[in-house]
């Protein structure tokens, strides 16, 4: 499988590829080229399954670069460990009629946890994968929850640096907390005068200066994203739409 940008160019990437740059040189999003076709039994085969393994059986339907071997890796590293509270990780309770999918029980308590203890795996994966020499600078705008569970992912991982960029006065007083007492010796958190919008115009102005990142890359640098821009970001969230379905079907 391969990776296009929703802008149309010609690019046509790996998904190891994809996940290291981020966002496509003509601005856009990179998806895949096409959807891979799950029947009635793939899923009926999850039933009984750890969410750890479900979540390598679906990723491999989308990182086809990858070994099972370096999704496994990537998927214990994440969501191993006691990083989470529940074994479930996202556990599906009953309530009568009513499904309810619990997406809050990871290190931050958001759900964006979900995929940001995996994609710093996968990136960093990707990074041996493509012998890419350069270190990784992420950079993030945040509105609150994505910033804090972006470096609590992204702390002390091989070959990256994380810079979190949040509204001044424009966050929760428990989020600001969270995000400046941050442990981890590649990590940065910085407040911007002005509004989340301000945040992310400025991350996406730095994005798009090619002077600035062949100024970076002469120094070993390249930058990423962990905003949902990143195909990384966005793939572990898949996992769990198909996790909660067969819970359902178990229940």
């Amino acid at each position: 499988m391969k990776y296009i940008s929703t802008r149309g160019n010609n690019q046509k990437l790996s998904s190891a590829e994809a996940i290291i740059k981020g966002l496509a040189d003509d601005g856009g999003l990179f998806v895949p080229d096409s959807m891979p076709h799950v029947d009635m039994a793939f899923i009926e085969g999850l039933q009984r399954l750890s969410y750890q393994e479900r979540a390598v059986k679906v990723l491999s339907l989308f990182l086809t670069d990858y070994t099972q071997e370096e999704i496994e890796g990537c998927v214990s590293r994440a969501y191993g460990n006691g990083k989470f509270d529940d074994d479930a990780i996202a556990p599906v309770n009953f309530l009568k009629d009513v499904s309810v999918l619990e997406l809050w029980h990871g290190p931050t308590s958001a759900f964006k946890d979900m995929a940001l203890q995996l994609l710093p795996q996968l990136l960093s994966t990707a990074l041996k994968k493509t012998g890419e020499k350069n270190e990784v600078l992420i950079l993030v705008a945040t509105s609150g929850d994505t910033g804090k569970a972006a470096l609590e992912g992204f702390k002390d991982v091989e070959q990256t640096k994380i810079m979190v960029f949040y509204p001044d006065n424009g966050v929760s007083r428990i989020q600001r907390l969270q995000m400046v007492t941050q442990l981890g010796s590649n990590v940065n958190v910085t407040a911007v005068k002005g509004n989340f919008d301000d945040a992310q115009s400025g991350v996406k102005a730095i994005f798009s200066d090619s002077k600035f990142n062949a100024q970076l890359n002469e120094k070993g640098i390249s930058l990423s994203s962990a905003n949902s821009i990143n195909w990384g970001r966005l793939v572990p969230q898949i996992v769990y739409y198909f996790s909660t379905y067969a819970d359902i079907l178990n229940k």
